[in-house]
């Protein structure tokens, strides 16, 4: 079993016992009464070079990134990265693997008005509509992990509840079917989930591929604002970053590094 394998099984046991703490019914309470969700991609589209910065404290690649990061760290992190020119934030929530949480997601709502995206490891609708409860903006859907029926279906469903899913895949195939299934945020995993190898070639190769209706997002593996500038020309709108930010001393900082002076023209 690899390491994607044993995220999925773990995943699929908390969904289970997650639905035993609060019904669906509880969950399209909260919904009813929570303002709509930011748009990611008009986000993404409006401040060039639409980087989406991301909060976690660890990753099976890269080990510890944020030991010790509290609650309060969580908020000062995304008030950090609005400040640097942020174009939306990036919240892991999946706890086993990557020690995210669903009240990270809640502290930097609180503390932003950008768009959040919660990024963890979809697979039911449940947990779009605990999503859609706890304020996000958007969800991911990783294509890898999901059947083409499935993952229609909750691309289909996201937009019911007012997200627009940002699409995951790693290789033509899968950018393929998530062409097919209608995504319209695609974003390109330079990361291999089952090897955890990052090229920034995956981006390259896989941009071309992509319909100039949906907006390309390149993802992992981002380190300078010469990278984002190549990236840029040929064709993606959107850089989600993570590592880099946060190993950087001053995240703003380096985000303003990243972004540049001026935005890059349209």
């Amino acid at each position: 079993m690899d390491l994607l394998e044993k995220i999925v099984n773990a995943k699929r046991k908390e969904i289970a016992e997650t639905r035993k703490s609060r019904t669906v019914a509880e969950l399209q309470s909260m919904i009813a009464d929570s303002p709509r969700p930011r748009s990611l991609p008009e986000a993404i589209l409006n401040n060039p070079p639409g980087i989406i910065a991301e909060i976690k404290r660890r990753s099976p690649s890269a080990g510890e990134i944020q030991e010790g990061l509290d609650r309060d760290g969580v908020a000062d992190l995304a008030g950090r990265y609005a400040a640097g020119g942020a174009a939306a934030i990036s919240v892991l929530t999946e706890t086993q693997f990557f020690g995210g949480s669903p009240k990270d997601l809640a502290a930097v709502k609180k503390e932003t008005r950008l768009p959040v995206l919660m990024k963890d490891f979809i697979l039911d609708e449940y947990q779009l509509l605990f999503a859609r409860a706890i304020g996000a903006d958007s969800i991911l859907l990783i294509a890898r992990i999901l059947e083409d029926s499935r993952l229609r279906m909750l691309l289909e469903r996201g937009r019911e509840l007012d997200f627009e899913p940002l699409v995951e895949v790693h290789n033509r195939e899968e950018l393929a079917r998530a062409i097919k299934a209608g995504a319209v945020l695609i974003g390109i995993n330079n990361r291999d989930l089952q090897t955890l190898k990052t090229d920034l070639a995956v981006t390259r190769s896989l941009l071309p591929e992509i319909p100039r209706d949906r907006v390309a997002v390149s993802e992992s593996g981002i380190r300078t604002r010469e990278e984002i500038e190549v990236l840029w020309g040929l064709g993606a709108r959107g850089f989600l970053i993570g590592e880099s930010l946060l190993k950087a001393g001053d995240p703003a900082k380096k985000l303003r590094e990243l972004t540049g002076k001026t935005p890059v023209s349209r």
